[in-house]
């Protein structure tokens, strides 16, 4: 994760939310100088707790693939509703375990 900040998050839509800078295309993935988006933490931790790079870079790598991903889309749901400040633990999804 990248540089830290307050605001509001691009993909939950939180407002003073400690943001970090997500890689839409990951690094790993040759997006090193692409488009970027501000997420609050818990939402940076739950894309990549569910999806491997290469589930990003080839078709989640816009903040509206995002949203609208069935899996990500009910955890968006749920984390509108906590206060900004708080942090959530997040788990690797069944599906993404001994993956890399």
């Amino acid at each position: 994760m990248g540089r830290k900040m307050t605001g509001k998050c691009e993909l939950c839509g939180r407002t003073d939310a400690e943001l970090t800078v997500h890689h839409l295309v990951p690094r790993e993935m040759g997006g090193t100088f692409m488009a970027t988006a501000d997420l609050c933490i818990p939402c940076h931790k739950q894309i990549h707790a569910l999806y491997t790079n290469e589930e990003l870079a080839s078709r989640l790598s816009t903040i509206e693939d995002l949203q609208r991903d069935a899996k990500l889309s009910k955890f968006i749901k749920w984390i509108r509703k906590q206060p900004a400040a708080r942090m959530i633990q997040t788990r690797k999804s069944n599906e993404r375990k001994g993956k890399r």
